[in-house]
């Protein structure tokens, strides 16, 4: 049986008390192509349930909210699936399982939540803002996994003065921060007047990228894995291609 939910958190630990019982349950929350004889159940959410689920989980491994979330985010096809196999582990298994590397289920698990954390502290030094007439600041990105509101708390404290807005292009939505209180909504796309001075901080930043360059001594594969080519667009500087 397939176990459709609504990609949310509550949505997943409903469907999972729902398929508590089934040894074959596969999960996933975006439409999926069934083989012939296979049936599938669309999971509606339920805050009660969800929230016995929670309070279980909890009592087996603490942490394991927090990875399900980090899961759940990431840009995988499969990660439904993952993140199903991993909860079910604990809960047979009753105790944290995330030292069990040698487990297939568990390992997956790790390399899928290990990618989201990478990106997101890739993306604390990648992300570009540029400067609006209003003198708020504007940042588009496409992350590969769905983390614009983790990373408000970095921006929010690192410009506390200054209204922001992290755009993620790929999901169409937006982390704001206006200068008091932060929030995500949905944003399809932004058109945005620069202020007068924005292209001179952006010939200012080049320049500043060109004097601590040094063309002789370029290494392209380590500044690639330093910097994923798939950033250099929403980039300023000057980075040879």
């Amino acid at each position: 049986m397939i176990y459709f939910f609504d990609g949310t958190n509550d949505g997943f630990l409903t469907a999972f008390l729902c398929s508590y019982y089934d040894a074959n349950a596969q999960f996933a929350c975006d439409k999926t192509q069934l083989s012939i004889g296979q049936e599938c159940i669309t999971v509606k959410t339920d805050a009660e349930t969800a929230h016995k689920a929670k309070e279980r989980f909890l009592q087996l491994d603490g942490d394991c909210l927090g990875e399900l979330d980090l899961l759940l985010r990431s840009g995988e096809e499969n990660k439904s699936q993952i993140a199903y196999r991993y909860m079910k582990l604990i809960s047979d298994y009753k105790r944290p399982v995330r030292g069990m590397l040698a487990n297939e289920d568990v390992l997956q698990a790790a390399n899928c939540i290990q990618r989201v954390t990478v990106e997101l502290h890739r993306l604390r030094g990648f992300i570009r803002f540029m400067e609006s007439e209003s003198g708020a600041l504007y940042a588009p990105f496409s992350p590969d996994h769905d983390i614009c509101d983790l990373l408000l708390p970095h921006f929010r404290a690192r410009l506390p003065k200054h209204p922001f807005v992290l755009h993620d292009i790929v999901r169409k939505k937006a982390a704001v921060y206006d200068g008091a209180h932060s929030f995500t909504a949905p944003l399809d796309r932004a058109e945005i007047a620069l202020s007068a001075n924005e292209e001179e901080w952006q010939k200012l930043w080049k320049r500043y990228y060109d004097s601590v360059n040094i063309p002789s001594r370029e290494r392209l594969k380590q500044m690639r894995g330093y910097m994923p080519v798939r950033y250099w667009k929403f980039l300023p500087e000057r980075v040879p291609k």
